[in-house]
Order: C-alpha cells, then sequence, then structure tokens
C-alpha cells in the first residue's frame, strides 16, 4: 500500500503541476505575472482553508513547535512563494522548452541542500544513476539546443533557475524542521504567506488589477492554477514530500515536461515529434531505476519481519 500511495501521489502531483504550464501560457496573455501568482495563491488558500477547516481535527490545526513555524514558512516563502514567482517572471522572455529544463533541475539541486542540512538524506548510486538518466529523457523532451542556453536571454534564464533552487532549498527545509504538522495542514498555513508575499512583490513592481483581461480564457487558467495546479497539486506533493522525502519527492520535476507536453499537443496543437516520444521513454526508465530502489528497501523490509515472525513462532 505504500508504494501505491506514493505512486499515486506522485502522478497526481506530476500532473497537476504539467498542466501549469499549459495554464501559465494561456494565461500570462491576460495577466501580469506576480499578480496571477497572487490570485493563483488567494484561490488556492481559500480553497485548502475551507478543505481542512472540515476535514481536521481542531488540536491538529494549530502550530504546536518552532519546527512547525520552520516548516511553514519554508513552504510558504520558497517551496510555493518565490519559486513561482520566479518562474513565472522568467518565463515570459524564456521558451517554455528552456524554462522546463532549467526549473527540472530542481531533483539534481535536492541533494546539494541535503547534503547540508540532512545527514540522513543520501543519493544512493542507483539513485544517481536514475536521476540522470531522467535528466537526459527531460532534454529529449524539451528538445534543449545548447545555443539556445547561451543567447541574450541568460539574465531570464538565471531568474528561472533561482525559481528551482528556491523550490529544492524549501523541500529540504521542510524535512530539516521535523515538522508536527500534516502536509495538508502546514500547506493551507503556507498558501496564505505565499499570498501576501506575490501581492506585496506585485505591488513593488509597479502592477495592477486594471492590467488583467478579464476574458473567459483568462478565467479558466486561473481557475486551473488555483484549484487544480494549486490545492489539490499541493496536497499530493507535500503528501509525497513527507513520506519519501525531498530527494526522491522532488523527481515529480522530472515528469512534468511529460504532461506539459501532452496537454501543449492537445489544447494549443504543439507537435510532439519521435524525439520528444524517445525522452517520455527515457524518463520512464529514470524513474523505474529510482522506484526500484525503495521497492527493493521495502522486500528487504518485508522479508526480514516475516524471518522475525517466524524465528519466535519457533
Amino acid at each position: 500500500m505504500g508504494t501505491r500511495r506514493r505512486l499515486a501521489l506522485f502522478a497526481l502531483a506530476s500532473f497537476f503541476f504539467g498542466g501549469t504550464f499549459v495554464a501559465a501560457k494561456a494565461g500570462l496573455d491576460y495577466f501580469p505575472p506576480l499578480l496571477f501568482v497572487a490570485l493563483r495563491f488567494d484561490i488556492a488558500a481559500v480553497a485548502l482553508l475551507a478543505y481542512v477547516g472540515v476535514s481536521t481535527a481542531r488540536d491538529e490545526l494549530l502550530p504546536r513547535s518552532v519546527g512547525d513555524i520552520i516548516g511553514i514558512l519554508a513552504t510558504g516563502v520558497f517551496v510555493i512563494g518565490l519559486s513561482n514567482a520566479l518562474l513565472f517572471v522568467g518565463q515570459q522572455y524564456v521558451s517554455s522548452g528552456v524554462g522546463s529544463i532549467i526549473f527540472s533541475l530542481n531533483p539534481i539541486l535536492t541533494p546539494v541542500f541535503a547534503m547540508v542540512f540532512l545527514a540522513n538524506e543520501r543519493l544512493s548510486t542507483r539513485g544517481a544513476v536514475g536521476m540522470l538518466i531522467g535528466l537526459i529523457g527531460v532534454a529529449l523532451v524539451v528538445q534543449v539546443d545548447p545555443t539556445n542556453l547561451l543567447d541574450g536571454a541568460a539574465l531570464w534564464k538565471g531568474v528561472v533557475f533561482m525559481g528551482a533552487v528556491s523550490g529544492a532549498l524549501g523541500t529540504v527545509l521542510i524535512r530539516w524542521a521535523d515538522t508536527s504538522l500534516s502536509s495538508t495542514v502546514r500547506t493551507a498555513w503556507a498558501l496564505p504567506i505565499s499570498s501576501l508575499l506575490t501581492h506585496s512583490l506585485s505591488d513593488v513592481s509597479g502592477e495592477s488589477f486594471a492590467m488583467i483581461s478579464w476574458t473567459p480564457t483568462a478565467l479558466i487558467a486561473l481557475a486551473y492554477v488555483g484549484l487544480f495546479a494549486g490545492a489539490l497539486a499541493y496536497i499530493a506533493y507535500f503528501g509525497l514530500l513527507d513520506d519519501v522525502g525531498p530527494i526522491h519527492g522532488n523527481l515529480v520535476f522530472y515528469a512534468v515536461p511529460i504532461v506539459a507536453t501532452l496537454g501543449g499537443s492537445a489544447l494549443l496543437g504543439e507537435s510532439i515529434s519521435p524525439l520528444t516520444i524517445a525522452g517520455f521513454v527515457t524518463i520512464f526508465v529514470g524513474f523505474a531505476v529510482l522506484a526500484s530502489e525503495s521497492i527493493v528497501a521495502e522486500l528487504e523490509h518485508l522479508y526480514e519481519t516475516r524471518v522475525k515472525t517466524v524465528a519466535r513462532v519457533n
């Protein structure tokens, strides 16, 4: 059941986050970027606070330790707030393909921070091989041209990269904080912080509601990034992080380009090349290598438990 639950959370987080790129592509034509992100968090915060209000016992809603506070701040400021703000700002000036692969460096960055903050989180040889295979698959999916990575948009590529850095740092800090709150409750507390942060950044940058064009497409894009890629995606994603840790949990960013590419083909008319299909297969192989590590560990644990039980009976 543990493995099945993790795969379900992985699939949901990948699907909902992958759709973000399609919805953002459509929505940024009608919203200024930081205000778009802020409104996304407003919707997600209301939805998630309402959900935890009716589904969670009162004594489980309030932070009870310094670790809980740190976990909430790491989630609200780094994983959700700054990460998305930097991504949306940079994505205005960087192609979706290049932006996707830069942001997909999140799983590579996470072990770097884990080595500093988490004594028990280390990447095994098998894990390193799986992550490398997955990264190659991402490069195939977005069909990276090295010349595109070195053109005049280097500054905005750096902005997207800093979004990936923020997300990786935040997920490791959550694990380090050892919070006692459930992932859903922690996220419900964090989203208003993300909203306040991005609204403040939007105000400072001179954005205003007068810059928004309220069209049906804009409303659909906002509803998607707020509810599906917001509240529901965060429930799945942070639940996965709590279960498997930041190194393996952030592998969802390897699968996101698959969903984004398929969504772009279905909804925006973007073509899928044979090279893209090869990338999908490569990503699957990389994930299989990584997943096999946890499956083998679980089987070994079951075997050891069985042996101990038989020994006690005899």
